[in-house]
C-alpha cells in the first residue's frame, strides 16, 4: 500500500481535488499558481496544516474558516487581490510569516499587534498609508518588508520592535523618520532607498549592531546627514 506524504503540492493544477479536504495528515498545502479565485471553506478541515501556500492566484477573500488552523505556522497570500487582511488570521496565534505582498490593501487592521509569534511579515506592493500602531506589539518580529505603499510616516511605536533586524522601507513617500526607531537595538539593515526624506533622527547613530544603510535614490546625494556620516564612520556600510 502506498504511503501518503504530509506535504501536498497542487502548483499549476486548475482546481483542487474534493480528497485534498480529507487529509487530516497534511502539514503543507500548495495551491499556488492555480488562477484561483475562491478558497474553498474546506480549508478548515486541514487542522494539522503548519504551512499554506496559496500565493499568485486571484482570490478576493479568504473563507474565515482559516481561523481553524491553529498549528499554522507560514502563510503565503502574495500576488492575489485582496483588499484587506482576512479576518480568519486573526486567530492564528502560532504564525511566524506571514507574505501578503503585492495586493490591494489599504489598511491592516489594529488585531494585527495580536500575532504575537510573528517573526517575518511581508507587505511589499500594496496601497498602504499608515502602519496602526498596534505594529510595535510584534515583540518577537525580526523582519518587517514595506517597498511599495505609500507611507508618508511611521508610528513611534515601530521603536518598539526590539527584535527587528530587518528594515525594508523602499519605495514610499517618507519625508521623516520618527526618532524612536533608536529603540531598535537589534537592528542590522534598514533600507531607505527611493524615499523622499528631508532628514534622519540623530538617534539612528546609537544603532550600534546596524550594518547597512541604504540610502540610495533619497535627496542626500551627494551630502549625507550627519547621524549617516557617524554611522559609516564606525563601519556600518552606507549606500548613496
Amino acid at each position: 500500500m502506498q504511503r501518503t506524504l504530509p506535504d501536498l503540492d497542487l502548483r499549476g493544477r486548475r482546481s483542487i481535488p474534493a480528497s485534498v479536504w480529507d487529509r487530516d495528515d497534511l502539514l503543507r498545502l500548495v495551491v499556488a499558481d492555480m488562477e484561483l479565485t475562491e478558497l474553498p471553506p474546506d480549508v478548515g478541515r486541514l487542522t494539522g496544516l503548519t504551512t499554506l501556500d496559496a500565493a499568485h492566484n486571484r482570490l478576493r477573500a479568504v473563507p474565515e474558516e482559516l481561523a481553524r488552523l491553529e498549528a499554522l505556522e507560514i502563510l503565503y497570500l502574495g500576488e492575489n487581490q485582496l483588499s484587506e487582511l482576512p479576518g480568519g488570521v486573526r486567530s492564528l496565534q502560532r504564525l511566524r510569516y506571514l507574505g501578503i505582498d503585492a495586493n490591494l490593501l489599504t489598511a491592516l487592521p489594529a488585531w494585527i499587534g495580536e500575532l504575537g509569534s510573528l517573526v517575518e511579515l511581508r507587505l511589499q506592493r500594496n496601497a498602504l498609508t499608515v502602519l496602526p500602531d498596534e505594529i510595535g506589539a510584534l515583540s518577537a518580529l525580526r523582519e518587517l518588508h514595506t517597498p511599495g505603499n505609500r507611507f508618508t510616516a511611521l508610528p513611534a511605536s515601530i521603536g518598539a520592535l526590539g527584535d527587528l533586524r530587518v528594515l525594508d522601507l523602499r519605495g514610499n513617500a517618507l519625508t521623516g523618520l520618527p526618532p524612536d526607531l533608536g529603540g531598535l537595538e537589534r537592528l542590522r539593515t534598514l533600507d531607505l532607498r527611493a524615499n523622499p526624506l528631508r532628514s534622519l533622527p540623530d538617534e539612528l547613530a546609537g544603532l550600534e549592531r546596524l550594518e547597512k544603510l541604504d540610502l540610495r535614490w533619497t535627496p542626500f546625494f551627494p551630502d549625507l546627514p550627519a547621524p549617516a556620516r557617524a554611522l559609516e564612520a564606525r563601519g556600518c556600510t552606507v549606500l548613496h
